[in-house]
């Protein structure tokens, strides 16, 4: 008997430690039990790693204790229209609680709304605005065990060259671009530029600001999705891995953000004078981001984007529109005064990349922080200056021990997070490579 797959639902999501959605389907004529409050999932979904394992011998928190349930509370703010699924059928962004009705610590949609918290009793909100690029290549992946770029892109199977800002790679992706750009419209996205970047199928996707990091963040995280069902369709897929080739360009989710009090003024705003309280919050986010880098670059295919020459930055600066740099300013007077945050790749969470970005800033509202001279361009940066790391698991071993990251994102989600990626490190350390035998067997 034939199953009919035209029935319209409604998805209740959770976003996990590295950015991916779990959840349930259910049928729309049951939808009242999302809104009932009656959705359940164990809690152990959001310590779930890249692999899908619960790690509960690191973190006893599933089956040692009962994998007890907990409550999926949905945002009815974040409901909007899933046009790839049979018409009427909705999702909606949920946040993990205990069973007594407080937020999970592990939920990342908490954790940033406990950071935004903080700027509401400072009578503060962030205004944010993300930049997600992301690649397309063709769907046999899985057969060919590497990505290769969309045939459309290719002469004889290799690329035309670099594509940065060329319209002619739009061109060819018009159709996929478009499905994308109308699905976003749908769900109320504010997309606004879509450019393609250097390499063969990767394009940047620009979203508009928001004076509420946390819609901010579901937009991205929904841009994500949509990029990916966009490409299913015409029998592509995207990725958001930061270094999808070794010889192209990373993928980076760069994050602009100001700050506006109550009267809707920007507080960065230097007035055609020094930007004293721009630049303290520039320190705040250079003291602490060796600490966060984790946040920034969560796996191991991370850190093969911060490569020197590239527009990811390997130093801990900032600058002037210095694209160059971690940190870049590309305003300084008006509403237009901001920070623009250019570590991240593009396969940060977004909860947790806004949690870092916003926690670093704090410091700098709080008290008046000198970041040191801004790197020119054309030049070395200041003597002194620190560098991020190129290594996993010493990002990992920065992030577990840090005041700063255990103040942000509490003690308990720091080990969790922490625990979590040592042994991802771990396990691409004991991994040998192809690398490793291309090169060291027949010689050594």
């Amino acid at each position: 008997m034939a199953v009919d797959t035209a029935l319209p639902r409604i998805e209740i999501l959770l976003v996990g430690m590295n950015g991916d959605l779990r959840g349930k389907q259910i049928p729309i004529e049951a939808e009242n039990k999302v809104w009932d409050g009656t959705v359940r999932l164990p809690s152990s979904t959001q310590s779930l790693d890249i692999w899908g394992d619960d790690n509960d011998d690191i973190t006893g928190l599933s089956l040692s204790i009962g994998d007890p349930d907990g409550l999926c509370l949905p945002d009815r703010r974040s409901l909007v229209p899933m046009p790839w699924a049979p018409e009427g059928s909705r999702q909606v962004l949920a946040t993990m609680h205990e069973m007594d009705g407080s937020p999970s610590f592990m939920d990342p949609r908490a954790i940033l709304a406990s950071v935004l918290k903080r700027y509401e009793e400072r009578g503060l909100t962030p205004v944010v605005a993300t930049e997600l690029e992301f690649y397309v290549v063709e769907d046999d992946w899985r057969e060919t065990g590497q990505p290769r770029p969309p045939a459309r892109l290719t002469y004889r199977g290799e690329p035309n060259g670099f594509q940065l800002y060329d319209m002619s790679a739009v061109d060819a992706l018009d159709d996929y671009l478009q499905t994308l750009r109308t699905w976003a419209r749908a769900q109320d996205l504010p997309a606004d530029a879509t450019t393609a970047e250097f390499g063969p199928g990767q394009f940047e996707i620009n979203l508009l600001h928001r004076p509420d990091a946390l819609a901010a963040a579901d937009d991205c995280i929904y841009l994500k999705r949509i990029a990916e069902q966009a490409a299913r369709k015409y029998g592509l897929k995207s990725t958001c891995m930061a270094k999808p080739y070794s010889e192209h360009a990373g993928s980076g989710l760069h994050v602009h953000v100001s700050v506006i009090d109550y009267d809707g003024n920007n507080v960065l705003d230097s007035k055609g004078g020094d930007p004293v309280r721009l630049k303290s919050v520039i320190a705040g986010m250079l003291q602490t981001m060796r600490d966060a880098q984790l946040i920034f670059a969560p796996f191991a295919n991370s850190y093969r984007r911060f490569q020197p020459g590239s527009f990811a930055p390997v130093d801990i600066d900032w600058g002037f529109g210095h694209r160059g740099t971690a940190i870049r300013i590309p305003d300084v007077n008006g509403a237009a005064a901001r920070i623009e945050h250019r570590v991240a790749g593009a396969d940060a969470n977004p909860y947790l990349l806004l949690s870092a970005i916003l926690g670093g800033m704090l410091l700098g509202l709080d008290a008046t922080l000198d970041p040191g001279p801004a790197t020119e361009p054309g030049q070395e940066p200041p003597a002194g200056t620190r560098r991020l790391t190129h290594d996993f698991l010493t990002a990992v071993e920065d992030f577990s021990a840090s005041p700063f990251i255990a103040d942000v994102f509490g003690a308990r989600y720091q080990k969790l997070y922490g625990d979590t990626k040592r042994k991802e490190a771990v396990a691409y350390l004991q991994t040998v490579s192809d690398f490793d035998y291309r090169t060291y067997l027949p010689r050594i």
